[in-house]
């Protein structure tokens, strides 16, 4: 073989091992978040202080790309027809396992895509105004019986994880209460304050400057544990109401056969952008909590979600309109 054959040869290989290194993909790509989230919501937040941080740290070009709509269903959609090569990702919450759960939709949380990471949760949290007589949940229950479909509860929705917290309280105090779904937390929250609803469930980060600043009380949770920034608030379960359980997750899945290797090199972005020490004040001052899980155990999680959510659809009768 001539001198010449053998470089190109050489030359053909050394390509080829670049090509397929681990390295290559990160050192070549730049990644499209799709959140089907407003701008300015919690999704949305999350989603650019890892688009920050992953460029800082790994030098990648990350772009959010908001394609809010149809209770996330157009933002969705988009990113499981994208091509599966690890260019473009979902940003996800629970509304993600909830449309399925109502026929919502046509996609499938497991089917459709692949999980790279849970990155954080954030608590619902059942809030009144300030200058409410109602101080706890017994107080608001108790006003609910007297007066059967008079008292309101308001939520992003319908057919969100916030109007399933609200099915399932209901249906254990056995109220009657009147369901106002809003387009999201924060116009229902205006309705609270203009004393148009009795009360609203709502994600925790949409509320926490007002429960800080004491505008807004809280009266229970869906949190597995007290939330430390409100010791005076109860969960769900510690009410003796009904032992449930759940929280609002953010996290990243991919469209369904994106590459392992992609997968990998995604996983560990945000798993090191959600590690870095400046991330959690950023991340606490906006209500959210670090919790990260990639790969199989992300996807157990999803299933679980899909399956509890499910049954309360079922038994609570939750459809979409």
């Amino acid at each position: 073989m001539s001198v010449f054959k053998v470089l190109a040869a050489a030359c053909l290989a050394t390509g080829l091992v670049a090509i397929s290194a681990p390295g290559a993909w990160s050192q070549s790509k730049s990644v499209k978040i799709v959140v089907p989230y407003t701008p300015g919501s919690g999704p949305d937040i999350t989603s650019r202080l890892m688009a920050e941080q992953i460029g800082r740290m790994q030098g990648a070009t990350i772009v959010i790309e908001n394609r809010p709509g149809g209770g996330t269903v157009i933002g969705t959609e988009l990113a499981a027809r994208a091509a599966p090569d690890g260019a473009t990702v979902l940003m996800i919450a629970n509304s993600f396992v909830a449309n399925p759960a109502v026929n919502r939709g046509n996609y499938h949380p497991t089917n459709s895509f692949d999980p790279v990471c849970q990155l954080a949760v954030t608590p619902m949290v059942l809030v009144v105004q300030s200058s409410s007589p109602y101080k706890t949940l017994d107080d608001l229950l108790a006003a609910a019986r007297k007066e059967p479909g008079k008292l309101s509860l308001a939520s992003g929705g319908p057919a969100s994880s916030l109007h399933f917290g609200f099915e399932i309280v209901k249906r254990a105090a056995k109220v009657d209460m009147t369901y106002v779904p809003y387009g999201g937390t924060a116009p229902s929250i205006n309705a609270l304050m203009g004393g148009h609803v009795t009360s609203v469930f709502a994600d925790y980060p949409t509320v926490v400057s007002q429960l800080k600043a004491g505008t807004l009380r809280g009266l229970v949770t869906t949190s597995p544990t007290r939330v430390d920034e409100l010791p005076g608030v109860p969960t769900l379960t510690e009410t003796g109401l009904i032992k449930y359980e759940d929280e609002i997750f953010y996290g990243i899945v991919a469209p369904v056969k994106t590459p392992p290797e992609a997968l990998k090199q995604l996983s560990a972005w945000f798993t090191a952008a959600m590690d870095a020490a400046e991330v959690k004040p950023k991340l606490a001052q906006q209500g959210l909590f670090a919790k990260v899980r990639c790969g199989s155990a992300f996807d157990a999680a999803i299933k679980s979600k899909v399956e509890d959510y499910t049954r309360v659809a079922r038994e609570a009768n939750i459809k979409v309109n």
